[in-house]
């Protein structure tokens, strides 16, 4: 009914404007199925590649193919949506191009003010292991989009190593320390954890804190309580909350000291988490007296 209603152009830009994915989907879909002919194409094409909806740009870029532009494909590789890139490898693809190639041409240069993150994940994406040695320059890269994703993409390609994220656990963007942490949860345990527990500070930016006190939770063990309790007074109510839930749901490593008196008080800095009942179990478990 809208493609009767309105012109392949006017239902393009509708797709691109209007905030209903439902109609985005149903005007970019119209728009697409009426053009027949190089000018219709040259009017409905442009608004979807521009719409800031993924959905609507992957529209676009897919038609690219079929309306023999192909070669217009080639800048959206780097877009910052993941659906939007992948659309746009098949349609570099399908015109025999390598977009793997593509990805390495523009991340070579490990301080180029002009690369995208999109083109650094991308790269991981469409890759292999052996792009980690253009990916782990890009940790220092002066953007803090294109640093995320250099750890994602790292990461991606199981090359993450933990001497060299490190110190990205103090990077001022919340952004890498948020891909930092993720990347890092597996090997939790190798990090120390004193410097861990020292950046979960007040005085600490909250990213990191937050940050240090997710790899303290998946280091687990008495750490992991110390750490959790020394949250629950936190000014931030989220991560109050989440130390709330970290405490309660502790249980002691099988390897560690039964009866160390440091649990029996850090349990009792918790009580009122607990009830009188539960907080004795809790204290039973690791052999510490109620």
């Amino acid at each position: 009914m809208a493609s009767q209603l309105l012109r392949p152009a006017e239902l393009a830009d509708a797709a691109a404007r209007d905030q209903d994915p439902v109609v985005q989907d149903l005007c970019a879909t119209a728009a697409l199925t009426a053009p027949r002919d190089e000018e219709s194409y040259e009017s409905v094409l442009p608004p979807l590649l521009s719409a800031r909806n993924p959905r609507v740009r992957s529209a676009g870029v897919t038609a690219l193919r079929r309306a023999g532009r192909s070669k217009q494909a080639e800048p959206f590789p780097s877009d910052r949506s993941a659906l939007v890139g992948a659309c746009a490898r098949y349609v570099v693809r399908q015109q025999g191009g390598d977009p793997a190639a593509w990805y390495r041409e523009r991340c070579t240069a490990p301080n180029d003010p002009e690369l995208l993150p999109g083109a650094v994940i991308g790269l991981a994406e469409c890759g292999n292991r052996a792009e980690a040695g253009l990916l782990r320059p890009l940790l220092a890269h002066p953007a803090a989009g294109v640093r995320a994703r250099a750890v994602a993409g790292l990461r991606a390609l199981d090359c993450a190593d933990v001497k060299q994220m490190r110190p990205l656990l103090d990077d001022p963007a919340a952004e890498v320390l948020r891909e930092t942490a993720t990347a890092l949860l597996p090997s939790a345990k190798e990090l120390p954890a004193d410097r861990l527990l020292e950046r979960t500070s007040s005085q600490r930016l909250r990213h990191v804190c937050v940050g240090a006190f997710r790899l303290l939770d998946a280091h687990g063990g008495i750490v992991a309580q110390r750490a959790a309790v020394g949250l629950l007074a936190d000014r931030d109510m989220k991560l109050r909350t989440w130390a709330a839930q970290s405490v309660q749901r502790w249980r002691p490593s099988p390897d560690g000291r039964r009866g160390d008196a440091e649990v029996g008080e850090l349990l009792d800095r918790s009580r009122h988490l607990f009830s009188d009942f539960v907080l004795r179990r809790r204290k039973w478990e690791p052999g510490v007296a109620g």
